[in-house]
């Protein structure tokens, strides 16, 4: 926990409002507004309990001795505005994208993960679902991050392989810090109702950037594409509830170097 000292007045208001390094910076998202949208996101680091002091990103080295992971996130931009309220070990979930198939497949990861997610979002869906399905995996990508910390203590790498029926699909993490998607769902254009299946990508990319995910997707086997995306879906969730988990063999930051920050 943070020492309360007197402080300027400049200081204080600072950290009050939660921008203690970097509070006002954008989400990694950013980095994606050219795709969609010239809105900035702003991000709202983790509170404590009850209007608790904000934590500013120092304080992060705490997640190993138990403390809350928790992460909040508003991304806005001229397309869309999302919140995500995020608990690495708090389950539950409510998720309102105003994408059927997307708010299908968030709740079977929140589920099967353990992770607490709340996910409210409004998009230009009239126009179509990209940029909505985008940016909520930036702002989840992000949210997950941010609750992380420094990863102090977790198992960093993750994974599993889900069956749906006829399908099977293996997924593997490493919160590496350094993102990167190896997409092997070979799926053809086509739709699940309204849903473009290739939006799954876009939100695999966008949650990887952003969270700093080595991400690996790979179909064995299948035939039905919603049996294909809800079993990769379920299989993310189990390998990131590993790769998120303490791990009480593991001291300090599971690196050599020191560091998972990229």
């Amino acid at each position: 926990m943070a020492t309360r000292k007197k402080a300027p007045d400049k200081k204080a208001s600072d950290t009050k409002a939660g921008a203690r390094k970097g509070a006002g910076r954008s989400s990694a998202g950013k980095k994606n507004a050219g795709k969609s949208g010239a809105g900035a996101a702003r991000v709202v680091p983790a509170a404590g309990k009850r209007g608790g002091r904000r934590k500013s990103a120092a304080a992060t080295a705490v997640v190993a001795a138990g403390a809350p992971r928790r992460a909040e996130v508003l991304r806005e931009t001229s397309e869309t505005r999302i919140a995500v309220a995020l608990a690495i070990d708090q389950p539950g979930y409510s998720i309102a994208t105003g994408v059927p198939f997307l708010d299908h497949m968030l709740e079977a990861l929140a589920r099967h993960s353990g992770i607490g997610l709340d996910v409210q979002a409004r998009g230009d869906t009239h126009v179509d679902d990209h940029h909505t399905v985008e940016d909520v995996g930036l702002a989840i990508g992000e949210a997950l991050r941010r609750a992380l910390g420094d990863k102090a203590g977790i198992a960093r790498f993750g994974h599993f392989e889900t069956p749906l029926d006829e399908a099977l699909v293996a997924v593997t993490v490493d919160l590496s810090g350094r993102p990167y998607l190896v997409y092997n769902l070979s799926l053809k254009p086509q739709r699940i109702g309204s849903f473009d299946i290739g939006l799954v990508e876009d939100f695999m990319q966008a949650l990887m950037t952003a969270g700093g995910i080595n991400l690996h997707i790979n179909v064995r086997y299948g035939r039905n594409p919603h049996h294909i995306i809800e079993a990769a879906f379920k299989a993310l969730a189990k390998a990131l509830s590993m790769a998120c988990a303490r791990d009480a063999r593991t001291v300090g930051i599971p690196s050599t170097k020191g560091s998972l920050d990229g």
